[in-house]
């Protein structure tokens, strides 16, 4: 996963907030989820609103809607997107997002998340944070580093040994020869 995965959850939090202020914006009595249900219908939003994002709010509407007014209002959208860079997303959260559509995250990329989410929770409390995509990242690459290199030790001799195939080859005996000379 060497893509740069820091902003994973970033980029699903920017693209909520991006979703609600277009939808936001065409209802200025606040957003219902009637509005939404009508927003995701129009054909003039289908080049500019993103349905993953837009189903995403709708199927949560009524945890989003903390005061439970019936509409989702600007700072219920900040506290949803500030609960997301802080606490993270569980893996249905993941897979809701990734089921509905484009979220902003490449297919291989949410597989490789999805497949190792338990592996990336490191304090196992159910979600997943940037942080612990990073680090899940930066560990497996170095495992990876290691296996190579470990693999190369125990199979790549000619580097110990010399390479018969050259007279001007280095090998790690050389330094004792040359420093005889």
């Amino acid at each position: 996963m060497a893509n740069n995965n820091n902003g994973v959850l970033s980029g699903i939090a920017a693209g909520l907030q991006n979703t609600y202020a277009y939808l936001a914006s065409q209802y200025p009595k606040g957003l219902t989820l009637e509005n939404i249900n009508e927003a995701r219908g129009k054909a003039s939003n289908a080049n500019v609103l993103n349905q993953s994002f837009a189903s995403y709010i709708q199927d949560n509407f009524k945890t989003i809607d903390k005061d439970g007014d019936g509409k989702i209002t600007e700072q219920e959208m900040n506290n949803l997107s500030n609960m997301i860079s802080r606490q993270g997303l569980t893996k249905n959260e993941l897979i809701q997002l990734y089921a509905s559509g484009s979220c902003g995250i490449s297919e291989s990329t949410m597989s490789k998340i999805l497949e190792h989410f338990d592996d990336m929770d490191a304090n196992h409390d159910g979600r997943i944070t940037s942080a612990e995509i990073a680090a899940y990242d930066v560990t497996s690459s170095r495992m990876a580093v290691e296996d190579e290199f470990n693999n190369r030790r125990a199979t790549n001799m000619s580097v110990f040994y010399g390479d018969s195939s050259s007279a001007e080859s280095y090998n790690l005996l050389s330094y004792k020869y040359k420093s005889n000379k």
